[in-house]
């Protein structure tokens, strides 16, 4: 008997892992409950270890099996790109699509655009992941990250979806308690709700008033009693009145609207937080990935057109 793994090992056990048991693997296969049975048994055979938990009902991966399953999406992908750096595919969007994306933006803007990208695309297998920090650019973690600002890295192709600001606000209620800052050092003496996300420098608001040749940058050390890494908590801490904080215009401006939050110190500039697709370059050509960064493109240029829901 033939050992170690096949290639028309890979694409069977990703499709049963999707199909979540035997017999479904068996109607997406087009072939009977038995034989998904006997192949899954000789590839553990093959390998020595025990791939799958098998169940009356259902079954699940186990830890070898979870790694042997990311391996062989990854594998699936890469021959998906080939075909498409060969032009030997017809460039239709499939196969295994790896997003990264921080906490709230993720939740509450890229999850959306996902469910409605693989109606138009149902080839396509997103896997979405939502962490406080980027992942390393040189960890083969992710096929697409949606951030808000360009890496400095050549590595990767960072294309620009959005413009996106950065604003100070907070609750009518405790600027009619603690008073309107008028001029950037004024924030010292307020509480200001801290966010530790990405490797800018904690506690530090740089605003920029002017422009042109007479614009001056500040770096203002802020203070207060509330911090955390997630974005969606602090401004439902400062919707509760707590303090002044520096959000993205894109998770904010509801509420601006809504006049639940008022913007403070309108006439200074903070740093930009643009939303960019980040991709390895070696994706480029992928038919998923090109589909997917257009198609959030898109859907934010309409999003921008009408204002941030």
């Amino acid at each position: 008997m033939t050992a170690g793994i096949q290639p028309a090992d890979l694409g069977f056990f990703s499709a049963l892992a999707s199909a979540g048991s035997l017999s479904a693997a068996a109607r997406e296969l087009s072939i009977t409950t038995p034989a998904v049975s006997k192949h899954l048994a000789l590839m553990e055979s093959r390998l020595g270890v025990s791939l799958v938990n098998r169940t009356t009902r259902r079954m699940s991966l186990t830890p070898e099996g979870e790694l042997y399953l990311e391996h062989a999406r990854r594998i699936l992908g890469e021959i998906d790109d080939m075909e498409a750096l060969l032009g030997v595919s017809k460039a239709t969007p499939k196969g295994l699509l790896r997003v990264n994306a921080t906490l709230g933006f993720g939740r509450s803007h890229v999850a959306p655009l996902i469910s409605r990208f693989v109606r138009k695309h149902p080839q396509v297998e997103v896997q979405l992941q939502l962490s406080v920090n980027p992942p390393p650019l040189t960890e083969d973690s992710f096929d697409v990250c949606i951030r808000f600002g360009a890496p400095p890295d050549a590595r990767v192709i960072a294309r620009h979806i959005a413009p996106n600001r950065r604003l100070l606000c907070a609750a009518p209620a405790y600027l009619a308690k603690h008073g309107t800052p008028k001029v950037p050092n004024d924030l010292s003496r307020h509480n200001c709700i801290g966010i530790r996300q990405g490797e800018e420098a904690y506690g530090v608001w740089r605003l920029t008033s002017g422009r042109g040749k007479a614009a001056t940058t500040e770096a203002i050390k802020t203070r207060g009693n509330l911090t955390t890494n997630d974005g969606e908590i602090a401004v439902n801490w400062a919707l509760d009145g707590h303090g002044i904080l520096m959000r993205a215009e894109w998770d904010i401006e509801r509420h601006l609207k809504s006049g639940r939050l008022v913007q403070v110190l309108p006439q200074c500039y903070t740093p930009d937080a643009d939303i960019h697709a980040v991709y390895p370059q070696r994706h480029q050509l992928a038919a998923r990935v090109r589909a997917f960064v257009d198609f959030v493109a898109l859907s934010f240029r309409q999003q921008a057109a009408t204002g941030p829901s």
